[in-house]
């Protein structure tokens, strides 16, 4: 079948255009631009809406799988519903099971968006019997470490991802050698960095010190909720004085002003009140039963001992930072986004709309700029060359909105509600969401490195 997008604005930054275009699809690629273009089987009106290439969101945390390893999409279909056709999961050291076998299994099923994995280094950690997150690993361990990641790279994950916040027994060697897998090919280390807040400038100088040593590529996960307490100006400074001696380091970050992560983690440790200058009320819980209620010492104290997996949202964070990491060239759009049967932080149903309601129609930067920041710099980032663009040959993964209405939609109260202004999202050529609602969910494949 083939498919003609009629009299849309075409924004391409990955090739630098901006204008008003046909575009037609032929089994799943691009396969030619122009005015006027005529035939296809199927014909979107495009007019008034821009074209964009489909969302890339470089840092999320991938759906859980059934007891037959099979995923169980839940946000997968909110990412696809605000415009993200490709997710990178596995990240902050986390993947929910082998990775080579939840790609087989999206190949083998399908999945409402494309996905890669990051081999996540705390899970071949634990994998490895090192199952004390505050106590330094073995010998032993650390080769079984080295052994499992390599495995999953040479499945096809496209790099290492490390959560040394959530992991404090690691030391240098075993930090080395997990991202001295990393070395063939140079695949991608990204890094949940160990400390924030005042101590976020050491944390980064750690990562980025390891991957000019072992030159590779670095990506600081989240900088909005690792240095968004007032120290946002000079961690951007310290990343460009990396980048211009010569370290390829970039970062990602989400539109939000408050982080999330489950309660029974090292992030809440003893300390945390005074690192934020806060009390127990910046603290919402997500689930459980004091779902959608400020936390109290009581309730903090209850929750950490018998729920530790309940996801809490965390209202910290300064908005001239945030503001700042999003105006700084280096900064890709990500979600973080993390959700356990649709609760969780709305930043997994929210993000990219909400980017761009916030920064392109307030003026903050222009539409080719803000539609970058999620499309072209992760492609290029993650070395997927047919994806992120719209030229001749590439995946089409293509996503039209209304940039007149464009906005989220999804609160802390309702983390899941779908946004506004997404007229229509095709994966591999087919069109999954049209008017915002999910008409085909598994059109989505595994990405793999080559």
């Amino acid at each position: 079948m083939t498919t003609l997008i009629r009299g849309g604005r075409v924004i391409d930054p990955a090739n630098r255009v901006d204008a008003v275009l046909d575009l037609m699809i032929e089994d799943g690629k691009v396969v030619r631009l122009g005015e006027h273009l005529q035939g296809g089987t199927q014909v979107i009106d495009a007019a008034g809406k821009i074209v964009s290439p489909g969302f890339i969101d470089i840092h999320m945390h991938e759906d859980p799988v059934d007891a037959q390893g099979v995923p169980v999409p839940c946000i997968f279909e909110t990412m696809l519903r605000m415009g993200v056709t490709t997710v990178l999961g596995g990240n902050c050291g986390h993947n929910v099971c082998d990775p080579v076998a939840y790609l087989d299994q999206v190949d083998r099923h399908g999945a409402p968006v494309n996905v890669a994995l990051l081999a996540g280094h705390e899970y071949f950690r634990v994998a490895a019997g090192a199952t004390d997150k505050y106590a330094p690993a073995t010998e032993v361990q650390k080769r079984a470490m080295e052994e499992g990641i390599r495995a999953a790279l040479a499945g096809g994950c496209l790099g290492v991802s490390f959560g040394l916040r959530y992991v404090p027994g690691v030391d240098e060697d075993e930090f080395r050698r997990a991202a001295r897998c990393c070395q063939p090919g140079k695949r991608l280390m990204a890094a949940h960095v160990r400390d924030d807040a005042d101590a976020v400038l050491d944390a980064v100088e750690e990562v980025a010190r390891m991957g000019a040593e072992l030159e590779i590529p670095v990506q600081i996960s989240h900088v909005g909720s690792m240095g968004g307490f007032g120290q946002m100006e000079s961690l951007l400074k310290r990343t460009d004085a990396w980048r211009m001696n010569g370290l390829d380091i970039a970062m990602d970050c989400y539109p939000y002003l408050a982080f999330s992560t489950r309660i029974g983690e090292t992030t809440y440790d003893d300390g945390w009140l005074e690192r934020y200058h806060c009390d127990y009320g910046v603290l919402e819980f997500c689930e459980g039963p004091y779902k959608g209620q400020r936390a109290t010492a009581q309730s903090f104290a209850e929750m950490r001992r018998d729920f530790p997996d309940c996801i809490t949202v965390c209202h910290v964070m300064r908005r001239e930072d945030v503001q700042r990491a999003f105006l700084h060239p280096g900064t890709m759009v990500a979600s973080d986004g993390l959700l356990d049967g649709g609760q969780g932080h709305p930043r997994a149903a929210g993000t990219f709309p909400r980017f761009l309601a916030n920064f392109a129609h307030k003026g903050l930067m222009d539409w080719s700029t803000a539609i970058a920041r999620m499309t072209a710099l992760p492609a290029e980032r993650l070395k997927l060359p047919c994806k992120g663009r719209l030229n001749v040959g590439a995946d089409a993964d293509v996503t039209i909105f209304d940039p007149a209405k464009i906005r989220d939609r999804a609160t802390f109260d309702a983390p899941a509600l779908p946004p506004e202004g997404i007229e229509a999202v095709l994966v591999g050529g087919t069109v999954a969401v049209r008017g915002g609602e999910i008409i085909q969910g598994h059109c989505g494949r595994a990405v793999r490195a080559k």
